[in-house]
């Protein structure tokens, strides 16, 4: 059986200022497909916070599956998926040179490095 592996990832992009209503609104009901897609692909806890003076997206999710290449790959081979970053990529301006568009050989969404983490609990 293969080992889970938990990893977090945290993404930027720009949110084009045209664009943020539009964002807000598809993103209060995202596509049930899209969300079923994530889930297979064994990620979890995934948020998308907006700074606004830059204009920038920050999402952070964690992986907990034990192939993370292989489960961003089914994800971006998902259909719905695609048509759900059809419509947000023409929202975004990448800040990664040479992307082109989510699930290409570029990345569309930059990856930040962790530099640090803290994982407290609390007791019930």
């Amino acid at each position: 059986m293969p080992t889970l592996t938990a990893k977090r990832v945290c993404q930027l992009i720009k949110l084009k200022p045209s664009s943020e209503a539009e964002y807000r609104e598809i993103h209060a009901a995202v596509w049930p497909g899209v969300l079923a897609a994530l889930e297979r692909a064994n990620v979890v806890d995934y948020s998308i916070h907006y700074y606004a003076p830059m204009q920038l997206l920050i999402a952070n999710f964690k992986y907990i599956g034990s192939d993370f290449e292989s489960d961003m790959k089914a994800i971006g081979n998902d259909p719905e998926t695609q048509r759900w970053w059809a419509l947000t990529d023409g929202m975004q301006t990448s800040l990664v040179d040479g992307a082109t568009g989510s699930g290409q050989d570029i990345p569309w969404w930059a990856e930040a490095e962790e530099v640090f983490r803290f994982e407290g609990h609390s007791e019930a």
